[in-house]
């Protein structure tokens, strides 16, 4: 077999000879770390725009069921907020499905360019949105569209800023690079929380109700301009320039067919392993603040400042466990998070419901260190489930099926089955059942670790040698 040579951009990026054991050799592409860096931050700061806003709709849902929402009984107002939460969600296919196959047939640069517009606006819009007091019905409609804007774009973003790190990042090091995009999702949720928290802190409820909960949302325009301006500056992914070396003219439109039926087995692992990361990290980010004030009755300050600390000690571990994945490999550290939340689920809620701050916070860093297992590998793992070609597209359907049909309804669902069986332990029950799901797709998928993506060549740092 001869050598087949990848055209990459040859400012950036330059093509090596892989030796193989055959005797041949594969073209290898090596790229800047400089240019590496700067596409792990762009991707990390959208990412983080998306959750900075899903931290303070999360940690601010009991204002806003105030402000949007008929006076009257407080949980219909809380089930009111995470149904508008939750409805953000079930367009979030359609965006994948949209922005998906165009990020696989333009390239991945533009996409993520279109979609952080798109999220700036819809998270800006809500805090222009006037109270139900002021204009009625029309209040919730409104802050309903807004989240299906939002809902749309992020229908893009995550599958988009995980595919850029992965066909940017060499094979050895995708794992810790594709960890900073969680990074950012985390460092997000701390912002959004953090501002919430002090805000709470400062602000009577009455400014709280009035005014001061527009503050957060209204931080996402500038927020937006800076990560448009990021991502604008970015050059193509070395992976996809070489699929589009590959094609004589414009490269052919991929059908939606071809991404799912012919992705299947794929995507069945996709949504599993989507599963279980997604409903664990929304019970713990999005779902235990309301659920330590709402239903347990604790210290709003306090279960805020409880659960910013567990977030800030994942962000410390984040990239360590990124690196342990690339030398142990992808599969042992998400069956480590799938067995530990099988087993821990329930103590670890025990603790929390014991009620003292100690205990509550015990109980919470033993989860957001599980949580991590996910963070820190799924970023690297779920775009090696596919191959270029159609990268962008399927994990763009298969992650945000995914992601409506059971992480973003994770607040809602858990809410109503607390409301219907009065058992305050069914977050764990939750969690518990969704880590069975992702034992079994971890134990179905294949080890990714320190190998090159599916139709990529070997992807090596500039200046470090090509791999043996």
């Amino acid at each position: 077999m001869s050598a087949v040579p990848v055209a990459v951009p040859r400012s950036r990026t330059t093509s090596a000879s892989v030796p193989r054991a055959s005797g041949a050799s594969t073209a290898a592409t090596a790229t800047d770390p400089a240019l590496v860096r700067r596409a792990v931050k762009a991707a990390a700061l959208g990412n983080a725009m998306e959750w900075f806003d899903f931290g303070v709709y999360s940690y601010i849902a009991v204002t806003l069921g105030k402000v949007f929402f008929p006076s009257g009984n407080p949980t219909a107002q809380l089930l009111s907020t995470f149904g508008a939460f939750a409805a953000a969600f079930l367009v979030r296919p359609l965006g994948g499905m949209v922005f998906g196959p165009l990020g696989d047939r333009v390239g991945r640069q533009k996409v993520l360019a279109l979609t952080m517009i798109l999220m700036a606006a819809g998270t800006f819009a809500i805090g222009l949105i006037p109270s139900y007091a002021t204009i009625g019905v029309w209040a919730p409609v409104l802050l309903l569209a807004a989240r299906l804007v939002q809902g749309f774009s992020t229908g893009g973003e995550y599958a988009g800023a995980s595919t850029f790190i992965a066909e940017y990042a060499p094979d050895r090091r995708r794992g810790f690079l594709g960890s900073w995009l969680e990074f950012g999702t985390l460092a997000g949720y701390i912002g959004g929380a953090g501002l919430v928290t002090l805000m709470t802190a400062l602000l009577s409820d009455g400014d709280l109700t009035s005014w001061g909960w527009r503050v957060p949302f209204l931080i996402a325009g500038p927020m937006g301009i800076v990560g448009l301006y990021l991502r604008m500056r970015l050059e193509e992914t070395p992976a996809f320039a070489a699929e589009l070396e590959k094609a004589e003219t414009n490269r052919p439109k991929v059908p939606l067919k071809e991404m799912v039926t012919g992705q299947w087995r794929a995507l069945l692992l996709c949504v599993g392993l989507v599963l279980v990361f997604n409903v664990t990290d929304y019970m713990l980010l999005s779902y235990m603040p309301s659920y330590l004030t709402s239903e347990l009755k604790y210290d709003e300050t306090h279960g805020l400042l409880v659960v910013l600390g567990v977030m800030a000690l994942m962000m410390v571990v984040q990239p360590f466990a990124g690196a342990l994945t690339d030398r142990v490999g992808r599969r042992p550290v998400i069956a480590a998070g799938c067995a530990g939340f099988l087993l821990l689920s329930v103590p670890a809620l025990l603790l929390i419901r014991q009620g003292s701050l100690l205990a509550i916070a015990l109980g919470m860093g033993a989860l957001g260190l599980l949580l991590v297992c996910f963070t820190a590998s799924m970023p690297s793992a779920l775009p090696a489930l596919f191959p270029t070609r159609v990268r962008y597209g399927s994990l763009s359907i298969g992650f945000n099926v995914s992601v409506s049909l059971f992480g973003g309804t994770t607040p809602l669902v858990v809410t109503a089955l607390i409301g219907a069986t009065g058992d305050m332990m069914m977050p764990a029950y939750y969690m518990m059942a969704a880590a069975v799901v992702g034992g079994v797709a971890v134990w179905f998928m294949t080890e990714s670790a320190g190998r090159p993506l599916p139709g990529s060549a070997p992807a090596v740092e500039a200046g470090a040698g090509t791999p043996s």
